[in-house]
């Protein structure tokens, strides 16, 4: 009896397990089959890997957008296995790449902290055309099928299509919506949804900040007035920051993010777009030169489409036929 029961417990955790990666692994076939295309140019898989391969290999990384001084770095590492033991051929290659690649995925890898007392409030932050409205919508419908009980905050009231993208969102979740008028100051609106998170007992507040106001300095200035109006309700809050990313943008979206983990106190990343670009290495160069997690990435439209991070699935998926 107990053989049967773990044995459909089995049946039914494997399909769920392939799902995910068929997801992740659908998500980077751009950058797989870029990254598969010009290692096979380079390297036969009888072929002993020698300093040009290894040149030539840094360049193809650099082309993968995991940039230039992540890629330097793992090069190093390879050249330093090289000159210990021979790397024989290709397919050796391959396997210590994906293990350097996760390697490095996983040294910044690290849990959310631990929310003693709900609510557990999320701030999503980023530049305007990231997907954070949309990103918060699919954190919300995710966090539901987990069991949480959630409460969005639309809290970009800059923008009047993001109050009506995120009541779209909530409906489409099932989530309630706290919200102001176009114009309104976002702490108040956000000190509304404190309020009504705490009394209403969610297990989350999802707050969807503004994007861009009249300069840096501004949006950076708000960010912060929201985060000490957070913090007069509930002390530890926020738990989580999260820097929304275009994963199109590539190295070029690394520079804005250093202005707001600089500035917002981002704990964690999100990457979207991940299935419309083939330097889904980004991943790698943001882990490692902004040293942050990568929380979710965004893998398509669907309100399903926001998977948890997973470097080995990533990682696998990217090196994978």
């Amino acid at each position: 009896m107990i053989q049967t029961l773990f044995g459909s417990l089995k049946e039914e955790e494997e399909p769920k397990k392939k799902g995910f990666f068929d997801r992740m692994k659908e998500a980077v076939s751009r950058t797989r089959e870029n990254l598969e295309e010009r290692i096979e140019g380079v390297l036969s898989l009888t072929r002993t890997v020698d300093e040009s391969a290894l040149e030539e290999l840094e360049m193809i990384l650099i082309a993968s957008d995991i940039g230039v001084t992540t890629s330097a770095e793992i090069v190093s590492t390879l050249r330093e296995h090289a000159k210990r033991q021979q790397i024989r051929d290709g397919a050796e290659l391959k396997e210590l790449l994906k293990a350097e690649l996760k390697s490095m995925l996983d040294e910044q890898q690290r849990p959310p902290r631990t929310v003693a007392t709900p609510p557990e409030v999320i701030l999503l932050v980023g530049v305007n055309g990231t997907g954070k409205t949309t990103t918060s919508g699919k954190l919300a419908a995710h966090l539901r099928t987990q069991g949480k009980s959630v409460l969005l905050c639309a809290a970009d009231t800059f923008r009047a299509a993001a109050i009506e993208q995120l009541e779209v969102w909530s409906e489409r979740s099932g989530v309630e919506i706290i919200k102001s008028r176009q114009g309104g100051d976002p702490s108040a609106v956000l000190f509304d949804a404190l309020q009504a998170a705490k009394a209403r007992a969610r297990d989350f507040l999802i707050v969807d900040t503004a994007g861009r106001l009249h300069t840096k300095n501004n949006l950076m200035a708000e960010l912060d007035k929201m985060r000490r109006t957070t913090q007069r309700l509930i002390p530890d809050a926020p738990h989580e920051v999260l820097l929304v990313m275009d994963a199109t943008t590539g190295q070029n979206g690394l520079q804005q993010a250093r202005l707001f983990t600089e500035s917002a106190g981002v704990t964690g990343i999100v990457l979207t777009k991940l299935d419309g670009t083939a330097k889904g290495g980004i991943a790698v160069a943001i882990a490692r030169e902004l040293k942050l997690p990568v929380r979710y990435v965004g893998v398509g439209e669907k309100i399903d489409d926001l998977l948890p991070f997973d470097s080995g699935a990533f990682v696998d998926s990217l090196m994978e036929k």
